[in-house]
């Protein structure tokens, strides 16, 4: 059977190779290794603080070993899976694509307004990327419809087949969203929500392309919403 101590090694021992392989000076002791890759990578700064107490429950085993066989501190197998579950999130984290495909819909800037609002209800969607040609625009969500209809409101009757999605476009906050490439993990996406809100701005979406330019074939989009849900079903 097993020991925890052995299984706990063998997890930290592959998060030690994953990081070593992120840095060129191959030397640095893991600590030193974690507070580096942390500021890079956002895997990493999720469980960054988990790392560093890893580190001295190794040490405590590693080096107060009593002989190959026997290890006076022996983790408690709830470490034992938490440290498992953390090498399977860095060594194979969960990408952006394929979890978050789906079709996009999108719009171009002369198309009817009355159009977007019929797709908006029938396929329960808030949030599509705008263009006009190939070029994109930005994104019209539920908010951007709802300022424009503030400003609607001396009027006595609103045209919505006579409104184009580029005018109501114009109402819409400005970068409110990002492309992402399909080879981001979750925990990126969520870095990019989050640090936009520590700058006061709000990401209504991520658009999920294969190299995040705006020009390539849309593969997904994400919402803040769909993080939530997601970060919320972990471990």
């Amino acid at each position: 059977m097993v020991k925890n101590s052995d299984r706990f090694l063998i997890a930290f021992n592959r998060i030690e190779k994953e990081l070593r392989g992120m840095v060129q000076k191959k030397d640095l002791g893991f600590s030193r290794l974690v507070k580096i890759t942390s500021k890079h990578h956002a895997i990493l700064k999720r469980y960054r603080d988990d790392l560093l107490e890893f580190a001295q429950l190794r040490n405590a085993i590693v080096h107060n070993r009593v002989d190959t066989e026997y290890a006076i501190a022996e983790p408690h197998i709830s470490v034992v899976e938490q440290i498992e579950w953390i090498e399977e999130e860095i060594t194979k984290p969960q990408l952006v694509y394929p979890m978050f495909a789906k079709k996009v819909i999108t719009f171009q800037k002369r198309d009817c307004l009355a159009t977007l609002l019929q797709v908006m209800k029938e396929n329960n969607l808030s949030k599509f990327p705008i263009y006009d040609g190939g070029k994109f625009q930005g994104v019209l969500s539920e908010k951007g419809i709802a300022i424009w209809l503030g400003h609607q409101v001396k009027l006595e009757k609103v045209q919505l087949q006579e409104t184009t999605v580029g005018a109501v476009l114009a109402y819409q906050e400005k970068d409110t969203a990002a492309f992402i490439h399909q080879q981001a993990s979750v925990y990126e996406a969520q870095e990019l929500f989050t640090s936009q809100i520590g700058k006061g701005k709000r990401l209504d979406a991520l658009i999920i392309t294969k190299h995040a330019k705006t020009n390539e074939k849309l593969l997904g989009i994400i919402t803040p919403r769909d993080i939530i849900d997601t970060v919320s079903n972990e471990w």
